[in-house]
């Protein structure tokens, strides 16, 4: 927590989706949330929504002392991602929680063979490489800071566990993060730094927009599949950053009900 109380946030991919929803819930609840993205003016949008939802949430007074700070940031730049977390220093003066959020699909629909490497590397730097210089900068100002530590939530996927079709890049990068979550959890101990990892599945995202009007699946059917409001989502990662360091949920799974996960194939 700050001087004020308020607990310190950073977002990475705040301006859309998940990442926005998790934002705005965090900075509706009270917390102080760094938003980093690669578009300001979409981080802007996210903070201005924010501000329209305190405004309509009475009875919650430790809102009134939250604020949002727009860092335009592409996590696959180390420098970026360094100025980022200086800013958080300097700004906020510590920092609490990071949401590893950002990360692309890559190329839809493109057979394994087909796969071009600099796709290959585009979605393995924004998902991996990104989520690895954000854990890193996140954790050595967890480890420093005084009062010590923090908590770190990587936004998995349910392709960590089960892939789709043609998902090479994409569900490569998603096992190895829930390798980086169970490293960090691991390391992270003697400094009161816990990591845990959400795995979600068919959010209501622009990103999974096309799963409403069909998905491929594993049989070579194309099936329109359901989705679920991204603010619950939001609610569990905040479940989740709520929690104090001496308990940690290590793995959450979030999804539609009724999507085809488990038996999917």
């Amino acid at each position: 927590m700050n001087a004020k109380g308020t607990k310190i946030a950073v977002v990475t991919g705040a301006g859309s989706g998940i990442g926005r929803a998790v934002a705005v819930e965090l900075l509706r609840t009270g917390w102080s949330v760094a938003l980093a993205g690669r578009r300001a003016e979409r981080l802007e949008e996210t903070a201005a929504l924010a501000e329209t939802a305190r405004q309509g949430l009475p009875g919650q007074p430790a809102a009134k002392d939250s604020t949002s700070l727009c860092v335009r940031t592409d996590v696959s730049h180390p420098d970026e991602v360094a100025a980022l977390f200086a800013a958080v220093r300097e700004h906020f003066g510590r920092l609490d929680l990071l949401f590893n959020n950002a990360g692309t699909f890559g190329p839809g629909g493109v057979p394994f063979e087909e796969l071009p490497y600099e796709a290959w590397r585009h979605v393995v730097g924004t998902n991996l490489d990104g989520a690895f210089l954000c854990a890193q900068a996140a954790y050595r100002q967890m480890k420093e800071q005084d009062p010590q530590g923090g908590r770190i939530i990587n936004n998995g996927s349910i392709s960590a566990h089960t892939p789709r079709p043609h998902s090479a890049a994409y569900t490569a990068s998603k096992h190895a993060l829930t390798g980086l979550t169970k490293s960090l959890s691991l390391d992270g101990r003697p400094y009161r730094i816990a990591c845990g990892q959400i795995d979600i599945g068919n959010a209501a995202t622009d990103m999974t927009e096309r799963m409403q009007t069909g998905a491929l699946q594993a049989n070579g059917e194309v099936v329109a599949e359901p989705v679920m409001d991204v603010a619950d989502v939001a609610r569990t990662v905040r479940h989740m950053a709520a929690l104090p360091l001496e308990a940690n949920v290590q793995f959450a799974t979030v999804l539609a009900t009724a999507m085809p996960y488990v038996g999917r194939g």
